[in-house]
């Protein structure tokens, strides 16, 4: 039985054609929310990422000073090495980091990479 990983998707890992690009399947989502964190938009230079996504921005989310602030998103869930390819589609400003959604799941999450100094 293969091992899935849980990933809290709020951006263009939600899109059905950067899945099949990134994934080469489609994958399912189950709403939730992470409390305690705000989004924003970052600008993307990589162009084969613009290009996979359609978009020059790409929201990123980053630890806000409030619990009250929360970004929706899906938990999506993916092999191991599909969280590989995952890492391999973010550009530089994101990092993977281990997060608790409002209902409790643990999942990864694509971070600004300054929060993590």
């Amino acid at each position: 039985m293969e091992k899935f990983e849980r990933l809290f998707s709020y951006g263009t890992l939600q899109q059905e054609d950067v899945q099949l690009a990134t994934f080469g399947r489609k994958l399912e989502g189950m709403a939730d929310k992470l409390n305690g964190y705000k989004l924003r938009l970052q600008k993307i230079d990589d162009p084969a990422v613009v290009a996979t996504s359609g978009k020059t921005h790409h929201p990123i989310i980053s630890r806000s000073r409030s619990e009250e602030d929360a970004v929706t998103g899906s938990v999506l869930l993916v092999t191991p090495e599909e969280l590989r390819q995952a890492d391999s589609y973010e550009v530089a400003a994101y990092r993977r980091h281990s997060v608790t959604l409002a209902s409790g799941t643990v999942a990864w999450a694509y971070v600004d990479a300054r929060d993590l100094g």
